[in-house]
């Protein structure tokens, strides 16, 4: 419920969901959750249709899940609730039904810049190379996923915490089809202080005027 320019984060990851014509939404909420459902209600106002799935105490990401289980449909989107994410679903969607996959992550480009130069050295400690504060570039987990219903039933065990790392690795154990996508667009991650403040800066810009 944090207000990124005039609109709460959940809100903003549901009108992205919408736009990508996903109507039917589950929250799992935890602690205070009935602010959530206080504001958010059957979601008619948003234009979807929304249900919560309820936790009396903390259960880890992939717990949550499989809390929620009960409402979910063979195939569905995952979400973290902390961060804004702007790119085409589609095209993460068609991907994992191509490759019939258990499950599908949503990736992107994500560039570091060192504070120091980073020597490369020969095996007899030979100094080869002097990199005057490179520039590192990985694919980063922007907490998106296509999952399939069955990722649950046999990877999350019930009633525990359990978190999506591990559920992967297990299922990675057993020669699951797990995937990873390059999606072009935008993430914000809404995890420290710093972040939020440059999201929020962001989208007061483009909110415009006070409301």
């Amino acid at each position: 419920m944090l207000p990124v320019g005039h609109s709460p984060i959940l809100q903003r990851i549901l009108g992205w969901l919408g736009d990508n014509d996903v109507k039917d939404v589950v929250i799992s909420t935890g602690y205070l959750g009935s602010a959530i459902e206080e504001y958010f209600k059957d979601g008619s106002e948003f234009g979807m249709k929304i249900e919560y799935a309820s936790s009396r105490r903390p259960m880890g990401i992939a717990g949550q899940l499989r809390n929620a289980e009960d409402r979910l449909g063979d195939r569905f989107v995952c979400l973290y609730g902390d961060a804004i994410l702007d790119f085409d679903l589609h095209e993460l969607l068609e991907f994992h039904e191509r490759r019939k996959a258990l499950l599908t992550m949503a990736l992107m480009e994500h560039s570091v810049r060192s504070n120091y130069g980073v020597m490369e050295l020969a095996r007899d400690g030979k100094i080869e190379r002097w990199n005057e504060k490179p520039t590192f570039r990985t694919d980063i987990n922007v907490g998106c996923y296509i999952m399939q219903k069955r990722y649950l039933l046999d990877y999350i065990p019930r009633d525990s915490v359990y978190g999506m790392k591990e559920a992967f690795e297990k299922a990675m154990s057993k020669g699951e089809l797990l995937y990873g996508l390059k999606v072009k667009g935008q993430f914000y991650d809404i995890g420290d202080k710093r972040s939020y403040r440059e999201a929020d800066a962001h989208f007061l810009k483009e909110d415009g005027k006070i409301p």
